[in-house]
């Protein structure tokens, strides 16, 4: 049985390959990562998923067993411990958003024993700001100096 807790993972890359390589086993996972991020489930399709998102996964997934949830938070405890049963998850993919309107989902795993792999938010680029059309092209002009 794997081991109860939280995991992170650092980045896109490796988020499509830990379906793959930590539950060779089919599991129940509740995929809460949003639907730009659904496509990933792919790579390990012996899984069972069901994906939460507030807009349709445009394609569709190409799975055997992929159920869609259409609904936009904040969820409550009790309709997330619902869920978890219905759908019998053993283990949830979620995205770190950072906000405590979708922690109901990660208290309900607790509550219930079930697994939480967190995919870690993107490091923010450092972006230059300036007050004028001028100023962007003295930055420009710095930054990218003429051939």
């Amino acid at each position: 049985m794997a081991t109860r807790g939280r995991r992170s993972l650092a980045g896109r890359a490796e988020h499509s390959g830990c379906h793959r390589s930590a539950w060779p086993l089919p599991r129940h996972v509740f995929l809460a990562t949003g639907r730009q991020g659904a496509h990933h489930a792919q790579a390990a399709p012996q899984h069972h998923y069901l994906v939460r998102s507030v807009d349709p996964v445009k394609p569709p997934l190409v799975l055997d067993n992929v159920d869609y949830v259409l609904d936009r938070g904040p969820f409550t405890l009790e309709s997330e411990c619902d869920l978890l049963r219905q759908h019998h998850i053993d283990v949830i993919v979620a995205k770190n958003s950072g906000g405590a309107a979708t922690y109901a989902k990660i208290e309900a795993a607790r509550l219930l024993g079930i697994e939480v792999m967190m995919v870690a938010r993107a490091q923010v680029s450092i972006v230059k700001a300036v007050d004028t059309v001028e100023a962007a092209l003295a930055v420009i002009d710095h930054l990218f100096p003429p051939p």
